[in-house]
């Protein structure tokens, strides 16, 4: 991108080439552009010996740089940042070098940040965005505990979050036990994070393959065409079921590597979102309150989502 006070953009050196080419002098058409006619003539024959190339700015880069740091010790400072997660304050010290420089090194090689690395490898994480809506939408389900009426041990003494869980087991004999797991299972597409969440009270083939169907619907009614679908190696995504409804709709279904969740890592990260929003954000007396509570809180985020600056 040129500097504000630039006499010559692309465009203008390519004016400044036709107006040559077509038999102008370059002294007047250097004079009507505000430049030198030594900056004119330099355009000109840059542009007949590189073609349209050669109108835009090179890289001020020094084709070399006798001081730089040797690559055998950016190495070794790399490999410090890598292995023992250190700063440039420690790093500095230990290959006697000041603390100004390491962080130089690490900033080139993208370990200035410990946020970016992988925390047990140590090595940097790719991050990546699709280019439209619906190419892949991630699917994950998480498992959350469920409340007993009247509230757990979160906002009651234990003996009566204790008689709250008899109590309430008791009187849904029969039924579908309060006292278990509730499951989340949540669908969000990978390049406008619109996200679909419900809490069915399990996770069955079937409840899988109807609560995808109704995912499906609200994001084709959002006008996103889903196009793959990747999922974790649980049971309920394996089954034979719910392949069937992907290929019913014309949906590629993906799978991720065995014990490698960064591969669905949207669904993933989403996940904690509502953990710490809705979840968690304050005590329920009841599983049914907290479910309920689900509802205006995705309804929220579908509107922030889609209302976000691009």
């Amino acid at each position: 991108m040129p500097h504000p006070n630039a006499r010559l953009t692309v465009h203008g050196r390519r004016l400044l080439v036709e107006r040559v080419r077509g038999g102008r002098p370059v002294a007047h058409v250097s004079d009507e552009r505000g430049i030198s006619r030594a900056t004119a003539h330099e355009r000109v024959l840059r542009w007949r010996t590189e073609g349209d190339a050669g109108l835009y700015d090179r890289s001020s880069r020094p084709l070399t740089t006798p001081h730089r740091t040797p690559a055998d010790i950016e190495s070794r400072i790399c490999e410090l940042r890598r292995e023992r997660k250190l700063g440039p304050a420690r790093i500095g010290p230990i290959l006697s070098m000041p603390a100004s420089t390491v962080h130089r090194v690490l900033t080139r090689h993208r370990l200035n940040r410990l946020r970016w690395l992988d925390r047990p490898t140590g090595q940097v994480i790719r991050r990546y965005g699709r280019e439209r809506p619906g190419e892949p939408v991630h699917v994950d389900i998480k498992k959350l505990g469920n409340i007993p009426d009247g509230g757990g041990h979160r906002i009651t003494p234990r003996q009566q979050a204790a008689t709250n869980r008899q109590a309430t087991t008791d009187a849904r004999e029969g039924g579908s036990p309060v006292i278990g797991h509730s499951f989340v299972h949540t669908a969000v597409d990978d390049h406008s994070r619109l996200a679909h969440s419900e809490v069915p009270t399990d996770e069955r083939k079937e409840t899988a393959a109807s609560s995808w169907e109704r995912a499906n619907a609200f994001f084709t009614a959002h006008g996103i065409t889903v196009e793959r679908v990747p999922t974790d190696n649980g049971s309920c995504c394996r089954s034979r079921l719910f392949a069937q409804t992907l290929d019913a709709a014309g949906i590629v279904h993906k799978r991720t590597r065995p014990y490698r969740p960064q591969t669905n890592g949207k669904a993933e990260r989403l996940n904690r979102t509502p953990l710490d929003e809705w979840a968690y954000v304050r005590p329920y007396s009841s599983n049914a309150e907290r479910t309920e509570a689900l509802a205006p809180w995705r309804l929220r985020q579908s509107v922030d989502l889609l209302h976000r600056p691009t």
